[in-house]
């Protein structure tokens, strides 16, 4: 990799100065996981409560990378062949013609995926981990980049369906936002009060870069006591009590993926437990199942990965030297 921290820097910085341009966020971790989650050709899923600009975000994104954009509100009379197309038959012709679903575009919002019943959601399952669609026998692919954004409500709310353990599984990152403080919230009001500045968004990434981004992260390279490091994190979550499923290999991969991802917008061609760290919560919480009990006391799966975070054993002086 040539000019690693001069690239991804100039890109990490460009897609931060336009999407901040419309989005008021508290910090950079948002932004730095939606590139990640492109980096690694992982789907994000942002849980939180209407109205906190979610979808938003996702449409400002978009534009930035200068990708399509396709949106889908997922309700419950949503069908399968509404998001991934159908082939129907033209009269005119008395042929079957395949007419492709909202699904075949580079960042697809599937906004408030839990509305819709668990057969709907499934269908989004071959798209997100073959980036593919089968109908009918034939199977089409999706062209590069392909991401999903999906929003999802809390299932406590009305007319929800959660959604299940294989389907969380499936998502890279899990995000929240969170109410923004009173300075954000005023900042918000005055910049949509008499305008939409999402209008005023241009590219500012190219295709070539995006690909170069997702190389760059494949050959950042990890030291041994880093990547044990990375494993021990996982591995301690299939041992707590009150969890009856703890991160699986699946996990574990997206894990130290999304580290190099990060490492590389750090300006780094190698991965520090400072990457790991930083996406260990977004990574891994949503992917614990508590039992029973422990879910009837609402057990919060970013205390747990928190809490393995605080036992399991830095390693040190894993700096620049230190990598093969």
């Amino acid at each position: 990799m040539q000019n690693t921290d001069t690239l991804a820097q100039q890109i990490r910085v460009a897609v931060h100065q336009s999407v901040r341009h419309v989005v008021v966020l508290e910090d950079d971790t948002a932004l730095d996981l939606m590139l990640v989650a492109i980096m690694c050709g992982g789907h994000i899923l942002l849980n939180d409560v209407p109205g906190v600009g979610k979808t938003l975000l996702a449409r400002t994104f978009a534009r930035t990378l200068g990708v399509t954009f396709r949106r889908i509100q997922f309700t419950p009379d949503l069908l399968p062949s509404d998001v991934t197309g159908l082939n129907f038959f033209n009269q005119k012709t008395s042929e079957f013609e395949w007419k492709p679903g909202p699904v075949f575009t580079n960042i697809l919002l599937a906004d408030e995926i839990n509305r819709a019943t668990p057969r709907t959601q499934s269908s989004l399952l071959e798209c997100m981990q073959e980036s593919t669609v089968t109908v009918d026998g034939v199977t089409r692919q999706i062209s590069p980049p392909f991401l999903v954004i999906a929003t999802q409500n809390p299932v406590e709310m009305e007319g929800t369906f959660p959604l299940p353990e294989a389907e969380l599984d499936r998502f890279l990152l899990c995000l929240r936002l969170g109410y923004p403080s009173l300075d954000g919230e005023k900042e918000i009001v005055r910049r949509f009060l008499n305008k939409d500045p999402l209008r005023d968004i241009k590219p500012q990434v190219t295709s070539d870069q995006i690909t170069w981004l997702r190389t760059a992260s494949s050959h950042a390279r990890f030291s041994e006591p880093v990547l044990d490091y990375a494993l021990a994190i996982c591995r301690a979550t299939r041992d707590l009590d009150g969890v009856r499923l703890g991160v699986s290999p699946r996990g574990t991969l997206y894990l130290t993926r999304c580290a190099q991802a990060l490492a590389v917008l750090r300006g780094r061609e190698f991965v520090l437990p400072d990457d790991v760290q930083d996406v260990a919560v977004p990574v891994l919480a949503h992917r614990l199942v508590p039992d029973i009990e422990s879910s009837l006391y609402e057990m919060d799966g970013v205390a747990v990965i928190r809490q393995v975070l605080a036992r399991v054993p830095v390693p040190v002086g894993q700096g620049e030297g230190s990598q093969p």
